[in-house]
């Protein structure tokens, strides 16, 4: 057996990954806030861009707290294909959560659907990347506190979901996100608690991309978007600020030149008139 160490670099690991959850957690909410103020594909664009956040959030929170993983007696890389899939997973699962809340006519059952499709993603993209990760041995797992893990991604996918289609008020939110990101961190290690590795003693050299090689480069291009994004979608305005801007007289966003213009109100057209006197008498002007 191999002797684990979740915390090789002390706490910043865990401190970074939570961050990140939480950021991830923050841009999706807002951004599923104004899908539900929007219709047609404004609406699908600010659902879309909810789920790569959310996904985004919380693969970078597992890799960046995988960073302080490490077994005794062997080293660790990645398998690039697999560690991509989990990425993409993480997003299209995320998605379709976001999808089936949004959409459903039953709110409470659109919760329940995709707070499991959600959470049952987020163990997926777990394990997934767990099974990129390549030693000189093999992964165990318990299964009891795998179960475990499964039911936490669920829980916390579900109440996630239901912050982002109740929750109005900032700070709620702000408060909404730092819970979701602590329930995402709580079920990672929860799943890390459930790993047995047997060591496998061997010359041969392993496979993969190092850590430092492949996952901190994508870690650090996808926490760049988070925060980037965060600060574009905090700063731009939302629809009722766009119907003051143009109450003051000020131009939005869609009023600036080179903007397609707003169509026009249509007027409708006036009613034919009902037959009666004056169809008689254009009657017996005709005879």
């Amino acid at each position: 057996m191999g002797t684990l160490n979740h915390l090789s670099l002390g706490w910043l690991t865990p401190a970074l990954s939570y961050l990140m959850a939480c950021a991830g957690a923050a841009l999706g909410l807002r951004c599923t806030l104004r899908g539900l103020a929007a219709s047609g594909p404004a609406r699908r664009n600010w659902l879309m861009t909810a789920a790569a956040a959310i996904g985004s959030g919380i693969w970078t929170m597992h890799f960046v707290a995988m960073f302080g993983f490490a077994v005794d007696g062997t080293e660790l890389r990645y398998n690039v294909p697999l560690t991509v899939l989990s990425l993409v997973v993480a997003v299209l699962v995320t998605g379709l959560g976001l999808t089936v809340v949004c959409y459903g006519r039953h709110r409470g059952l659109s919760l329940l659907a995709g707070g499991v499709t959600t959470g049952l993603g987020v163990a997926a993209m777990h394990y997934l990347g767990m099974a990129a990760v390549r030693m000189h041995g093999g992964l165990h797992y318990d299964a009891a506190t795998v179960a475990l893990s499964v039911l936490v991604a669920v829980g916390a996918a579900t109440a996630a979901l239901w912050a982002a289609v109740t929750i109005r008020n900032v700070y709620a939110a702000a408060a909404a996100a730092m819970a979701m990101g602590l329930a995402v961190s709580c079920m990672h290690y929860t799943g890390m608690a459930a790993v047995h590795v047997q060591l496998v003693p061997t010359r041969t050299g392993l496979g993969g991309a190092s850590p430092m090689e492949f996952v901190f480069p994508l870690a650090v291009g996808l926490g760049s978007f988070l925060f980037l994004a965060s600060a574009f979608v905090a700063l731009s305005p939302t629809a009722q600020e766009r119907v003051g801007y143009r109450e003051a007289g000020e131009p939005a966003i869609e009023d600036l030149p080179g903007a397609p213009p707003h169509p026009e109100p249509t007027r409708p057209e006036p009613a034919p008139a009902v037959a009666g006197h004056h169809d008689a008498e254009w009657r017996d002007h005709a005879a």
